[in-house]
């Protein structure tokens, strides 16, 4: 996708789906892998039943200042609220916008999702080894060309979606002189291991998937025959 153009799980759904469907045709089973836990879950369960966005109240919303909008949430379920990342503007936002248009509140909607259409797994690292590779990770994106990829956007108008890419705004505060390249590369990391714990929390919760604890030396075929063992 172009980084103008905006991106949901439902439509990332819709795509996975596409694809699916042409590989199972041809006789291939699809793997689907990574990414955002919402994001792998409408491919899992199917796209969620809460009421799709609005774009008159989300505009209205969106007006709204952080402690506002949480305060609302407060109020209208302070049980979801307590279960939403309050520092995360956008996450708010749609969170209201589902209890306000559903008309219930988000724990109905959290819990009515199909059945999983597949089999699940999640590679299970000891903390202080993933943050050893997320560190790892943050600086070979500097090699392989991350502040050069971000500085080629310059003068677009980047979608909701392009804006909140890891370790973009990060990188823009390098190209402004805003740190060296060293502060950004603990920036990335930082930032990373704050999703990384997000990552953790929501996986834990997902009770249909099967963690595959995963050792400093295991390569990712032998992580791969395990997966493979438990399918057989």
């Amino acid at each position: 996708m172009e980084p103008t153009e905006n991106n949901d799980a439902a439509e990332h759904a819709r795509r996975a789906e596409q694809i699916s469907a042409k590989l199972q045709t041809g006789g291939m089973l699809p793997i689907h892998t990574g990414g955002s836990g919402l994001y792998v879950k409408f491919i899992s369960h199917g796209i969620s039943p809460a009421p799709p966005s609005d774009a008159a109240l989300r505009e209205e919303l969106n007006a709204l200042t952080l402690d506002e909008a949480v305060a609302r949430l407060r109020e209208l379920d302070p049980e979801g609220a307590a279960s939403t990342d309050l520092c995360n503007q956008r996450y708010v936002v749609r969170n209201l916008e589902i209890v306000i248009l559903g008309g219930k509140p988000l724990s109905y909607w959290r819990n009515n999702w199909q059945e999983p259409r597949g089999t699940g797994f999640w590679i299970m690292r000891d903390t202080v080894e993933l943050d050893a590779r997320i560190a790892r990770r943050a600086e070979q994106m500097l090699q392989d060309g991350a502040i050069e990829e971000v500085a080629a956007l310059e003068g677009l108008t980047l979608s909701t979606t392009a804006s909140k890419t890891l370790g973009l705004a990060q990188v823009q505060d390098y190209l402004k002189g805003r740190c060296t390249r060293s502060e950004l590369v603990s920036a990335i990391a930082l930032a990373t291991r704050q999703y990384a714990k997000r990552q953790r929390t929501w996986l834990r919760r997902e009770k249909w998937l099967t963690p595959i604890p995963a050792g400093a030396g295991d390569t990712p075929r032998q992580l791969a025959e395990k997966i493979a063992a438990l399918l057989r």
